[in-house]
């Protein structure tokens, strides 16, 4: 598969390297774009891939474009390359906030896939959404799916408007398990516990939680309630957590996100 990522950001890397390590494409079936000199050089010595400047270049004689621009760019991306994509490229956008209404007449260009990644792809355990116009073929289709399947879980959906859905949750998501893993440690270091050792419990007890109700086949909330015994400590940890609004503001955060996405993709 022969690939030209335009812009070579974290997100944009992170999908490159998942295509080599999975041996989706050879480093000379790539072509990577970007304006920082010293970028392309990085990109060039570690993943042995071509870097340009010139953005058509990267794009010229590629089965897939990959728009990882910043979404300040986007607009002269757009204008720059705008009637140059041929009609049997496919164009992958990971672009926050650039709905398939902005990118169809900006780059003059149909066959459009949408993706909503996150970071937990950059080490192949990420969760992608990804949606495509009409006019994207099985084949095309095919591919993007392998390309973001590279990068941990895809779930494709028909409606472009689970995408700033799937933005609230999985694309911000990470960012909401991070403050409550930054939280738990201080209020464990609060009470005496060293800071290496508190980040240590507070991390496996996240991941063993997870990996508990994977294989349990429980609802969250059935294990929620086999974990607390009336009248004990955990229990009197979740009334101060009812007490202080906790499941209501996390509601509200996620539906902040969704409303701002929207905006942005708008």
């Amino acid at each position: 598969m022969k690939i030209g990522f335009i812009g070579g950001g974290n997100m944009g890397e992170a999908m490159l390297a998942a295509v080599l390590d999975k041996g989706l494409a050879a480093p000379q079936d790539i072509r990577v774009s970007d304006i920082s000199e010293t970028r392309r050089r990085y990109l060039e010595e570690k993943y042995g891939v071509a870097a340009v400047s010139d953005n058509l270049l990267a794009a010229g004689n590629v089965e897939v474009v990959v728009l990882a621009v910043k979404p300040q760019n986007l607009a002269q991306v757009m204008a720059d390359m705008r009637g140059q994509i041929k009609d049997s490229q496919l164009v992958l956008s990971i672009i926050a906030g650039a709905g398939i209404s902005t990118l169809q007449p900006g780059l003059d260009h149909r066959s459009i896939v949408r993706v909503m990644p996150n970071t937990p792809a950059r080490i192949g355990e990420g969760v992608s959404v990804w949606t495509a116009t009409p006019e994207v073929t099985g084949a095309q289709k095919k591919r993007a799916g392998a390309i973001l399947g590279a990068m941990g879980k895809e779930i494709y959906v028909d409606d472009e408007g689970y995408l700033d859905m799937a933005t609230a949750i999985s694309g911000s998501g990470p960012a909401y398990i991070f403050l409550v893993i930054e939280v738990l440690v201080e209020a464990a270091v609060g009470i005496g516990l060293p800071r290496d050792m508190a980040m240590e419990l507070v991390v496996e007890t996240i991941l063993g939680s997870v990996h508990f109700m994977q294989e349990s086949g429980k609802t969250p909330a059935e294990l929620r309630r086999m974990v607390t015994s009336p009248g004990g400590t955990t229990a009197e940890a979740l009334l101060k957590l009812e007490e202080g609004g906790f499941s209501d503001l996390l509601i509200q955060a996620v539906s902040a996100a969704y409303d701002r996405a929207r905006e942005l993709g708008g």
